[in-house]
C-alpha cells in the first residue's frame, strides 16, 4: 500500500507543521496545546497501537499526588523544596485536565484517599504520623488546608482486616482513564489534529529543513517533532536515561455490598486499589521482582499475580467471595529525578518522558511544557 498512495494522499495526508509520536495523555496534550498556541499549524499524531496503550489507558485512574509514605520517600532524594515544587506541578497538572475536559467528561470523583498500615509496619506508621503536619504544612497553600489526617476510624467501614491505621488524603479522587482519553482524542480531533493509529514509527531520519518518519504505510515529513512513547521512547532515542516499570493490574466482577469506596495505597504506594462502582481494582507489586518488571513487555507473572489476589483475600476483601474479571499490566517510565524529563534533543526533534508513575497528575502539564519548548524554539 505505501507504493499505491495518489498524489492527492501523497499531498494531504502525510505533510505536518509538526508531527507528535505518541497519543498518550502527553502526547495529545502537546498536540492540544501546540494547535490552541498556533492554530495555523498543520500538526499529526501518531500512534504504533489501536489504542494509546502504553500507560494511559492501563493505569487505575488515581488523581494523586503522592501517599505520606511515598512523599517521605522522595523528599528523601528531591529536599523539601524540590518536593514541594514537584506536588505543585501535579496539582496544577490535575487542575489543568479537569478544566480541559471538565469532571463529568473524566468521571472525576473526590472520595478520598487511603494509605493502609499493617500493625507489623510499627516504625513505617509512626514515622507516617509524625510527618502528617510536615506535609500539611508543606502542601497547604498548593492544594488546600489539612490534606492529611489519621482516619483509622474508617478501617471497619471499609471492612479491611489486618490493618492497624489508615492516613486519608481529602484531596485525592478517582478518574476513569478510558473516559479521559476518548475526551482527549475528541478534543483533539475537534481542533483538526490528525490521529493515525497502528502507524509505528520504525526510523527517524533528520534532513536540514525537517525529518522523514519512516512507518510501514510510508513516509511522513514534519518541520518539528515530539517523541511522547514515555517508556518506549529509548527505540527511537537510545541516549534517554530511563527505565521502564511494568505495573500489573486486576479487576473482580461485581461484588454485592462491597465496602471500599475511594483510593487506597499500601506498602510504600507498590500496591494500589480502588473501587470501580461494585468491582475492586487492584494493582502493583513491581517491587516483588524489580529487575523482572524492568521491561517494556506487556503481559502479566504469576508470582505477582498471586500477591494480589493474597491481598484480596486476606486485607481488602477478607472472608467475601470474589472473581477475578480481567488482568492487564501497563508499562511506566521511571529516573533517578521526580522531575519530568522534557528535552530538545536536536533543533528540530523534542521529547517528554519519565512521569514516574504519575503521569495522570502531571502528564498534562508535561504535553504542555515540551510543546512550548517546540514554540519557543521557532516553527
Amino acid at each position: 500500500m505505501a507504493d499505491n498512495f495518489s498524489y492527492w494522499e501523497q499531498s494531504s495526508f502525510f505533510n505536518y507543521d509538526a508531527i507528535i509520536i505518541g497519543s498518550g495523555i502527553v502526547g495529545l496534550n502537546a498536540a492540544i496545546h501546540l494547535k490552541k498556541s498556533s492554530p495555523d499549524l498543520n500538526i499529526a499524531v501518531l500512534d504504533r497501537g489501536f489504542l494509546p496503550s502504553g500507560a494511559s489507558t492501563k493505569n487505575a485512574g488515581f488523581a494523586c499526588f503522592g501517599s505520606v509514605s511515598e512523599l517521605i520517600e522522595q523528599e528523601k532524594t528531591s529536599t523539601t523544596e524540590g518536593l514541594q515544587h514537584i506536588i505543585e506541578k501535579r496539582w496544577k497538572g490535575l487542575l489543568k485536565m479537569r478544566s480541559l475536559l471538565g469532571d463529568n467528561v473524566i468521571d472525576y470523583r473526590p472520595l478520598g484517599g487511603f494509605e493502609l498500615f499493617k500493625s507489623t509496619d510499627y516504625e513505617l506508621v509512626n514515622s507516617c504520623v509524625s510527618k502528617i503536619e510536615h506535609f500539611n504544612i508543606l502542601i497547604g497553600d498548593i492544594v488546600g488546608k489539612n490534606a492529611f489526617s489519621l482516619s483509622n476510624n474508617k478501617i471497619d467501614v471499609f471492612g479491611l482486616e489486618g490493618i492497624s491505621n489508615l492516613i486519608s488524603n481529602q484531596y485525592e479522587a478517582q478518574i476513569d482513564t478510558g473516559k479521559m482519553m476518548v475526551g482527549l482524542i475528541k478534543y483533539a480531533q475537534a481542533l483538526g489534529i490528525m490521529i493515525f493509529n497502528n502507524c509505528s514509527v520504525n526510523a527517524v531520519q533528520q534532513e536540514s529543513n525537517g525529518n522523514v518518519l519512516i512507518t510501514p504505510h510510508g513516509s511522513f515529513r514534519c518541520k518539528k517533532l515530539i517523541v511522547a512513547t514515555n517508556a518506549f521512547i529509548k527505540s527511537l532515542i537510545p541516549t534517554v536515561n530511563l527505565l521502564p516499570g511494568r505495573g500489573q493490574v486486576l479487576v473482580t466482577k461485581p461484588i454485592a455490598g462491597l465496602k471500599i469506596n475511594g483510593t487506597f495505597h499500601y506498602d510504600k504506594g507498590y500496591y494500589y486499589f480502588r473501587n470501580i462502582g461494585d468491582r475492586v481494582l487492584l494493582g502493583g507489586g513491581r517491587n516483588i521482582d524489580f529487575k523482572r518488571e524492568e521491561t517494556t513487555a506487556f503481559g502479566e507473572t504469576k508470582v505477582v499475580q498471586n500477591a494480589l489476589e493474597e491481598l484480596l483475600k486476606t486485607v481488602i476483601l477478607p472472608h467475601q467471595h470474589f472473581e477475578v474479571d480481567l488482568r492487564w499490566s501497563g508499562i511506566m517510565a521511571f529516573g533517578e529525578q521526580l522531575e519530568p524529563l522534557i528535552k530538545q534533543e536536536t533543533e528540530n526533534i523534542f521529547y517528554a518522558t519519565r512521569c514516574n508513575g504519575m503521569g495522570i497528575a502531571i502528564g498534562s502539564q508535561t504535553g504542555e511544557d515540551v510543546a512550548e519548548l517546540l514554540l519557543q524554539s521557532g516553527t
